[in-house]
């Protein structure tokens, strides 16, 4: 079984709560499946869900080079200087990063509300970048926008590999084809 899984911001990646933190088993009733991966609590989106340990691995292991796609709300604009150097990779405290696919892109049409909203500076503008990448490392994302000088304010997971969000609101779940 897989499952395609819209985590809202401040849901856990677990099954289990932890604290003040909700985890999974509040939205997904299904017995016996597991987080293929992760995404971090102040993350939001696509999260894939399995009960098969070979699927899992092939999902969430960096070395199996799958591509994840994500809508990252920056601060500033961001100019191709930033750009160019998340598409050639950039140097994080764990090493350099594998080259990313970027673009600045125009808020999407299908972004929903979050809970809580974004904080945003009226000094300071902010924009929207697409990034595909083929690891996952801690924060990876935050922390090379940061490391180009554009701090993430909001970030979504669209896909993994060919799964992706369309259709599913926030902790909304459906099966697909593994």
């Amino acid at each position: 079984m897989l499952i395609a899984f819209n985590k809202p911001m401040n849901t856990l990646s677990q099954f289990t709560d932890e604290g003040n933190w909700p985890g999974l088993k509040r939205l997904v009733p299904v017995k016996s499946v597991y987080a293929a991966g992760r995404l971090d609590r102040d993350s939001e989106g696509l999260l894939m869900l399995t009960d098969d340990g070979k699927l899992q691995a092939k999902i969430a292991n960096p070395r199996h080079k799958l591509a994840k796609t994500y809508f990252a709300l920056v601060e500033g604009v961001s100019e191709t200087a930033a750009v160019e150097a998340l598409r050639r990779g950039v140097d994080l405290k764990d090493g350099r990063t594998r080259p990313a696919r970027v673009a600045a892109v125009a808020e999407p049409d299908w972004i929903w509300p979050r809970d809580p909203p974004v904080r945003l500076r009226k000094s300071i503008t902010d924009s929207w970048l697409r990034l595909t990448i083929t690891e996952g490392r801690n924060r990876q994302v935050r922390r090379m926008t940061a490391a180009v000088g554009q701090p993430c304010l909001r970030l979504i997971r669209w896909s993994v590999g060919d799964w992706t969000l369309e259709g599913l609101a926030p902790g909304e779940w459906r099966e697909v084809v593994p």
